[in-house]
């Protein structure tokens, strides 16, 4: 049986609680879609924001009369910033958000890679503080993991 497309909708109109202009689908935590089951991963296992995402999916589900479909949270294999969409990724670069990367860190601000970490710890657990030498602006980069 194929999945309602419709569903996918519904799903990518979901923002993440933390960071609003990135859905849970372009965040990479919709899992899977099947006809009776929606699978999701947190971004990682102790997300504070866990319990509001699944309860906006479930919302989101019930207003569009979806509400046979479960949530199924899985924690294997764990997410990683690979499953964001390259949409996801540049509405974070767009939103102020370096997205996660294993180069040179751009400034979401100007662009330049003259940037240097300020802190481990950002905004949130999955975010580190960074600032632009350039521009001088300080910047969450969002951790890869």
């Amino acid at each position: 049986m194929l999945t309602d497309p419709g569903l996918w909708e519904v799903l990518a109109s979901v923002p993440d609680p933390e960071i609003p202009v990135i859905s849970v689908v372009d965040l990479g935590i919709v899992r899977s879609v099947a006809p009776d089951k929606v699978t999701i991963t947190p971004t990682y296992t102790g997300c504070p924001a866990s319990h509001v995402i699944e309860r906006d999916i479930r919302d989101a589900l019930d207003a569009a009369g979806y509400r046979h479909v479960a949530i199924e949270t899985v924690l294997s294999p764990a997410w990683t910033t690979d499953w964001i969409t390259p949409e996801g990724r540049a509405k974070l670069a767009a939103y102020g958000i370096a997205p996660p990367t294993k180069g040179a860190v751009h400034c979401p601000q100007c662009g330049s890679v003259q940037t240097e970490e300020i802190s481990r710890f950002g905004s949130t657990p999955c975010k580190s503080l960074w600032r632009c030498r350039d521009c001088a602006e300080p910047f969450d980069l969002f951790k890869c993991h």
